[in-house]
């Protein structure tokens, strides 16, 4: 199954703390923001909101702190952020489990209950493994999980990794044997630790192991191979004869029912933001691709999202 998502994916930009607290009547800057992540520290998610938190602090002058609310996939982050409803001085990093977990489980929140502010780019997976492992690529993997279990970590059953494998296994007419974990930084521990044999991670989680030699890639989830000189040799899946490419958007929310004021003035903190050297710098160390949506685009975006990603699911 091949997924197009050219347009999508991406962590965080926007916010911080330009906007902090103006639904409450503080000035734009010098104020303070709370960037909540609903993963554990140590993931790209993690990585992805304390990048963006920094640059938007940088760029506005507020402060912008992060917050880690982890569990349930990240359900609970995102059911407390719903109840901070109308609270401009609070934001959270989304990505697909905004859609995927209102798609799958019994949870309370939908994408629509909240305020869509920016999106700042498209990141995709790479499929890793120790480099002691028999297979060389994506296909000799799924070659061998024919013929044995072959252990892979999830971090989540909603999450891109638990996506992406389900596409393999629908492509390929096959199955793997999952072990779940709360954040990609858990399913990196268990690669190095042995516990696992393959897992799903974004390049800026994975990027200091596969320069060490302590992990080796199989193949990357995507449509063309990375231009960065650090992952340009990695073959896409689709070369390998895996016809699935996948993107995740990272993006920045606000809660349901701010002012106008406040979602205006994220919305232009967001679009200044992205014409920093900061921004740039963001994409390039989490080797993202670069795709801005905001507002009512970006609210689109994730109707369109939300659609695809419920016929993976079925």
């Amino acid at each position: 199954m091949h997924l197009t998502r050219r347009h999508a994916l991406a962590a965080a930009p926007l916010t911080a703390a330009a906007l902090a607290g103006c639904s409450r009547g503080e000035s734009a800057s010098g104020g303070s923001t709370t960037m909540i992540v609903p993963f554990a520290p140590g993931g790209g998610s993690d990585q992805s909101g304390r990048a963006l938190a920094d640059g938007l602090e940088r760029a506005t002058g507020d402060t912008v702190s992060v917050e880690n609310i982890q569990g349930g996939s990240g359900a609970i982050g995102y059911s407390e952020f719903l109840g901070m409803h109308g609270d401009g001085s609070k934001l959270l990093a989304t990505e697909t489990a905004l859609m995927a977990l209102a798609l799958t489980q019994d949870v309370r929140f939908s994408y629509e209950d909240f305020t869509p502010i920016f999106k700042a780019g498209d990141d995709f997976a790479i499929l890793v493994t120790r480099p002691d492992a028999d297979y060389g690529t994506g296909m000799d993997l799924v070659d061998a999980a024919r013929e044995r279990s072959i252990l892979v970590g999830v971090s989540g059953a909603t999450s891109l990794d638990e996506i992406l494998f389900s596409l393999i296994e629908g492509d390929q007419q096959m199955e793997f044997d999952r072990v779940p974990y709360e954040s990609g930084g858990e399913v990196l521990a268990a690669l190095l630790g042995g516990h696992i044999e393959a897992g799903l991670l974004n390049p800026s989680e994975v990027l200091g192991q596969l320069q060490s030699g302590d992990l080796k890639a199989l193949c990357a989830l995507a449509y063309e191979r990375y231009e960065a000189d650090e992952l340009a040799d990695i073959p896409t899946g689709l070369e390998q004869g895996l016809d699935v490419a996948f993107a995740q958007f990272r993006a920045v929310i606000a809660p349901g029912g701010i002012d106008e004021e406040a979602r205006q003035r994220w919305v232009e903190a967001a679009r200044e933001y992205a014409g920093t050297e900061e921004y740039r710098t963001y994409l390039a160390d989490n080797f993202l691709v670069e795709a801005p949506l905001y507002d009512k685009e970006l609210g689109e975006y994730f109707e369109q999202y939300n659609e695809e990603l419920a016929e993976a699911f079925t």
